[in-house]
């Protein structure tokens, strides 16, 4: 054979590239099989105690006890302004609606409360009043709590009183 006549090439290696991506699709794909697997629900956890409801008053109790107390609020015994009561719940059937009443001039403001601060008053009352009253707390004196109701009336004056601008004169 002559030298000088070329010589035929050698036909080229197939290309090793889409195997070696078959195999690294054919690993992860056995890797994300042997992931261990999770519910898709965790089991609420039996020891752990369920949180405190929330108890907040309606505002059908709020109303009842505006009512209630216009009738039997004569029985109350005020600590200056302040009063607490127990109002009787026919759910519970129980006094368990508790709120502290606060006399502004001839007007009240009720705010509920978990629990009576001061022992409930035993006796003078008639057995058929839907209400408990707390006893008068004997630890303040009553020119003191007046005085800071007077702050606190003068305040909401200040802070809720129409304002009233100063008068211009009309422009020409």
């Amino acid at each position: 054979m002559d030298e000088d006549s070329p010589t035929p090439e050698p036909e080229g290696k197939p290309s090793q590239v889409p195997s070696w991506l078959t195999l690294g699709f054919a690993l992860g794909a056995v890797f994300v099989m042997a992931l261990p697997k999770h519910p898709t629900e965790a089991p609420m956890d039996a020891a752990m105690p369920a949180p405190p409801a929330l108890k907040a008053a309606a505002p059908a109790r709020i109303t009842t006890i505006e009512a209630v107390f216009a009738d039997w609020g004569k029985y109350a015994q005020w600590s200056g302004a302040t009063t607490q009561v127990g109002l009787w719940n026919p759910e519970t059937k129980s006094y368990s609606d508790f709120y502290e009443v606060v006399r502004m001039g001839d007007v009240l403001f009720f705010r509920s409360i978990p629990a009576l601060t001061a022992p409930v008053v035993s006796g003078g009352i008639p057995q058929e009043c839907p209400l408990e009253f707390a006893q008068a707390s004997r630890n303040q004196a009553p020119d003191a709590e007046r005085t800071d109701m007077n702050a606190i009336s003068e305040s909401i004056r200040e802070t809720f009183a129409p304002t009233v601008l100063p008068k211009t004169a009309p422009s020409k």
